[in-house]
């Protein structure tokens, strides 16, 4: 259970207000070559353009893995707090503490750094979507995890992590054949930033408990507004309302629970090398007042050492940069700096 003191309840108060509901498309991954698969590309290009979110369907990702994993990681949160503690060196797990520079919500957390040999905890209570602690410093502790009480529950997530990843791959390519990359050779240049052995992926599992609120008062902030650093991040949740975007007039609007499908963000590297076409959705969560929420979020980030610039065949007729060249590692570094809503792009705009 998340417990915040006063003043920290008043700091993560929001306005009462219902937002609209939110258009997201729908994009079908198993479509076949042809114009559906066409029809497809077209579709993602132009959700990525217009929110920066979408909907995936047609995914592969089996629904009793998803399911289980689910499962069980409700399971854990529902154990005793000093147990979830206990385990914080094999699961990542921390609560309240969102990033290491005051952000705070009503959620609790486990986070896993993905490496060719599966999941490893980035231990560290203040983590955000952009983790600054390495985690390969706790893959020793991890090694052994299969024969604690979190072994199940790793297993399951890396299995999940694993499918997870291919779909991510699966929308890459398909957004690179939307963007005309493909007559260039170049269908799997993106989708190898997140499918490489030193790619730097991270898997998050958010739970926000339920809060029951009187009439009028102010919703809690589950996660607090941001954009999220890396290329792309998939999400999946358990079917519990909560999550909101940012509309391009800066409205706020909440996104329709759905018990299927994964929903797509675009972060702000895939803004960088699209130089601006694609944009980074600015999101948040808020307290559902009735049912717990567990989101499964895979975050799918580059190589550290690898340099992104925007990509020369979407420079437009002008063949102007926006943003500098950096590496992975530098733009992470940055953001470590930083609080969660701040704008991480704007200190690499040319």
């Amino acid at each position: 259970m998340v417990v915040l003191a006063k003043g920290e309840l008043e700091q993560i108060a929001l306005p009462a207000a219902q937002p609209p509901v939110a258009d997201v498309r729908s994009v079908d991954l198993s479509a076949p070559a042809g114009p559906a698969r066409e029809a497809a590309a077209r579709a993602l290009v132009a959700a990525c353009e217009e929110h920066g979110f979408f909907r995936v369907t047609g995914h592969g990702v089996p629904a009793e893995l998803v399911r289980a994993a689910e499962a069980a990681a409700s399971g854990f949160f529902a154990r005793p707090q000093g147990e979830k503690e206990e385990e914080a060196p094999t699961l990542g797990y921390g609560s309240k503490r969102v990033g290491g520079n005051g952000d705070i919500g009503w959620v609790e957390y486990l986070l896993l750094g993905v490496t060719p040999a599966g999941a490893v905890p980035v231990a560290s209570a203040s983590s955000s979507t952009l983790p600054c602690a390495a985690a390969a410093a706790a893959a020793a502790a991890a090694s052994s995890s299969s024969s604690t009480p979190a072994g199940p529950l790793r297993d399951l997530l890396d299995e999940y992590t694993v499918a997870v990843r291919r779909m991510a791959s699966a929308v890459l390519d398909l957004m690179a054949e939307g963007l005309g990359l493909a007559g260039g050779g170049e269908v799997g240049a993106l989708a190898r930033l997140v499918t490489r052995a030193d790619s730097d992926c991270v898997l998050r599992v958010n739970h926000y408990p339920p809060r029951p609120a009187a009439a009028g008062a102010p919703s809690l902030t589950g996660f607090g507004e941001h954009t999220d650093p890396q290329i792309i991040s998939v999400l999946r949740s358990n079917g519990t309302s909560g999550l909101e975007i940012a509309l391009r007039g800066g409205a706020w609007a909440s996104v329709p629970p759905d018990g299927d499908a994964f929903f797509v963000n675009v972060g702000d590297t895939l803004q960088v090398l699209t130089n601006g076409r694609f944009r980074s959705v600015r999101h948040r969560v808020v307290v559902n007042s009735e049912r717990s929420r567990v989101s499964m979020i895979f975050f799918g980030g580059p190589p550290p050492g690898e340099r992104l610039a925007p990509l020369p065949q979407l420079l437009g007729d002008g063949g102007r940069s926006r943003y500098r060249e950096f590496t992975w590692a530098e733009f992470k570094n940055s953001g470590c700096r930083t609080r969660l809503a701040e704008d991480r792009l704007s200190r690499f705009e040319n």
